[in-house]
Order: C-alpha cells, then sequence, then structure tokens
C-alpha cells in the first residue's frame, strides 16, 4: 500500500478518560501498522520515513498549522460528547474559520484557516470524531468507548486505503 503524505492529529486530554481517545486511536493505527507504541502518552510516536505520520497533542495550537502544510492529506482525531448524531462520525473538515467555546484551544477548521493564509496550501482534512461516554480522572476509556475506539482504528485504516487507491 503506497500511502501520499499523511498525518492523524489526535489531540485530547488522556488524563480525562474518555477525551484521551485519540492517543489509543493514534496507538491502534501505529499497531496495525507493524510500528512500536510510545509507553506513555508523554511520548511521541515514532517519525518514521514512510506515511502515516502519527501526531498526539493536548490540544491544537497555532504553531500546528507549519506541519499541516506539508502534507495532502489529514485526519484530526478527537472526541465528542454525544452531540452529534453518530457514536463514530467521519468526513471532511472544511477550512473557514470556526470559533471554539474555549479560548484555550483551535478547532481543526481554524487551524486549517491558518494553514491557508499563511502557507497558501489547502490539504484535504477529515475529522474522526469518537463518542466519550466519561471523562473522570483516569487514563482507562470506559468499556463503551474503547468498544467504538477500536472500530474507528478499522475505520482509519478504511481510509487509508482508499486515499492510496486515488
Amino acid at each position: 500500500m503506497k500511502i501520499p503524505s499523511t498525518v492523524f492529529i489526535g489531540y485530547g486530554n488522556p488524563d480525562r478518560q474518555d477525551d484521551g481517545l485519540a492517543w489509543h486511536i493514534l496507538a491502534g493505527i501505529a499497531k496495525k501498522l507493524g510500528r512500536s507504541v510510545p509507553e506513555t502518552w508523554e511520548d511521541p510516536f515514532e517519525l518514521t520515513s514512510e506515511f502515516p505520520h502519527l501526531i498526539f497533542q493536548l490540544q491544537l495550537a497555532p504553531e500546528i498549522s507549519e506541519s499541516l502544510a506539508k502534507y495532502e492529506y489529514i485526519c484530526f482525531v478527537d472526541a465528542h460528547t454525544g452531540d452529534i448524531p453518530n457514536d463514530i462520525q467521519f468526513g471532511e473538515v472544511g477550512g473557514e474559520f470556526q470559533n471554539s467555546p474555549f479560548t484555550h484551544h483551535m478547532t481543526a477548521e481554524a487551524c486549517l484557516n491558518l494553514t491557508k493564509t499563511l502557507y497558501n496550501v489547502g490539504p484535504a482534512a477529515y475529522l474522526l470524531s469518537v463518542r466519550g461516554y466519561s471523562f473522570g480522572f483516569t487514563q482507562s476509556l470506559s468499556p463503551q468507548t474503547a468498544f467504538l475506539t477500536a472500530i474507528a482504528v478499522d475505520r482509519a485504516m478504511d481510509w487509508l486505503k482508499s486515499i492510496s487507491n486515488s
């Protein structure tokens, strides 16, 4: 499988239970690709010469725009709290500016808008959003979200296959 320049950017707080599901999805993707998985979420995923690259952050920040400009495809990975009708949602992300309900982080749309403005590139971007059920103070996923996470890993791998064939 010849994968084009692609990055998965997962974000969330692994100390808040299901909010950290993106790290678990990236770890699942790494395993399916035969790559090593960091011992803790604080350690970076190994950056190989092969795509996809896997990046985990606590939150999206403006500095990520420089990295985004280097890829043809981006897949943001995050948790949602049930405000999205599907437990697993996968779809395109537009590059229009979107306000965040929080002041301490940016949305995927805002990051793409900044990338387009600063670097004049518009990578194809997608969001894989998975339902979180519990947001307590632990690093373990709830059973419901752990189940959905395994399905989301398979969805991510299917997407990789589809962009490899295009």
